[in-house]
């Protein structure tokens, strides 16, 4: 079986690594580096099972910029292109998944078109009925960043937004890929989108609570892990997720949460709202409680989300930069993904002795143990260590 994918993001390239091991597997993407380095055998992607696979498994896996190339003779066409959140129109920027719609109906239309992007609910429905004829399902992903691929081979559940015989071979072919053999659910298109679009916002809940609750704590001069380890032991609470951060942020939920408020159009709410509003409210604080400190140099170190992610798209410590910003304190980052002398026009130092000590306060939203022989300077809300 052939199966094309498009876009070789977190989502896309770890289901192409994925599926390669059993099927023949065409990765298109319009980056020409990111295509050659799939041919080359080299993750554009930061994952160290996904680095393993390239180099120790027989993988039928090519790349190419050519679309009429990845799709001729495709079983499945699966769509995982960028949906970024549009603050002008409230609404997911389809246009990406639209315009691979609209060149696989024309290209391959006996094929399935199966769209993995995260998008607005009743999206899926819609184009269904802009492209009669054409099979259109919605099968929403669950991964975390830098564990793609190892989510993919041990999912919690698979769903597919269809129930037709197409969608069923779907659900069947990622469930035999799959090492732990979840449950596959079926359901209409909408529904599976809303089910992307409520989990993650759920996620979101959850940082926010732990945020708020940290934040107490700080403020009222108590042991935050001690609150949090005593509410964790409950079973119905459980330990895991409760981490406080600077504030949720990374591909999903930031744009995830306010496709989900936008959706709630003329329908009551208070609490989706209010989740969107809360990690705002924590980053404001954050910056408050460094400003308390008057230091002249900020250290900004990394980034990026998590200690094991190469992405800082959307990441929470960009707005505090820019919040400190206006206070008028130098600010210096180390981040070495970074090649370029200056970010958000702040300068970028990658030796990390010059970083630590030109900096009067290191800010970290994740600690690292590089750090650890700057406790007096480092400021992070970071208690577990952990992701």
């Amino acid at each position: 079986m052939k199966i094309a994918i498009v876009g070789a993001g977190y989502v896309g390239f770890s289901l192409a690594v994925l599926l390669s091991g059993e099927h023949e597997v065409m990765a298109f993407d319009v980056v020409p580096d990111k295509v050659d380095l799939i041919n080359k055998r080299i993750s554009p992607i930061q994952d160290d099972l996904i680095e393993r696979w390239l180099t120790e498994k027989q993988l039928r896996l090519h790349a190419t910029t050519k679309c009429a190339e990845a799709f001729r003779d495709a079983e499945y066409i699966i769509v995982s292109t960028p949906t970024n959140y549009d603050d002008q129109t409230n609404r997911f920027d389809t246009t990406s998944v639209e315009q691979t719609i609209a060149k696989a109906s024309e290209l391959n239309p006996t094929a399935t078109i199966v769209i993995k992007s995260t998008v607005p609910v009743g999206f899926t429905e819609k184009m269904q009925a802009k492209y009669v004829g054409v099979k259109i399902i919605f099968s929403p992903e669950f991964l975390r960043e830098g564990k793609a691929l190892y989510d993919n081979l041990y999912p919690s559940r698979i769903i597919v937004g269809e129930k037709n015989e197409e969608a069923k071979r779907f659900g069947k072919l990622l469930q035999n890929v799959a090492q732990n053999k979840p449950k596959v659910l079926y359901m209409s298109s909408t529904e599976a989108e809303a089910v992307k679009l409520f989990a993650n916002t759920y996620l979101a809940l959850r940082i926010a609570y732990f945020n708020e609750l940290d934040t107490y704590a700080e403020l009222k001069n108590l042991d935050t892990m001690s609150i949090i380890e005593g509410i964790s032991l409950d079973p119905r609470i459980g330990d895991y997720y409760n981490n406080p951060s600077f504030g949720y942020g990374g591909y999903c939920l930031p744009k995830d949460t306010k496709q989900l408020l936008a959706n709630f159009v003329n329908v009551p709410q208070d609490l989706i709202g209010a989740i969107v509003k809360a990690n705002q409210t924590r980053k404001h604080h954050i910056v408050e409680m460094i400003q308390k400190k008057k230091p002249r140099t900020v250290g900004v170190y990394r980034l990026t989300m998590k200690s094991a992610s190469d992405n800082f798209r959307s990441s929470a410590i960009q707005d505090i930069i820019q919040e400190l910003k206006k206070d008028c304190a130098e600010i210096i980052i180390y981040e070495p993904t970074l090649s370029i002398e200056t970010f958000l026009d702040c300068k970028v130092e990658n030796d990390l002795g010059l970083f630590c000590q030109q900096s009067d306060v290191i800010i970290a939203n994740r600690v690292d143990k590089k750090l650890l022989d700057h406790k007096k300077k480092l400021y992070t809300r970071d208690l577990f260590e952990r992701d």
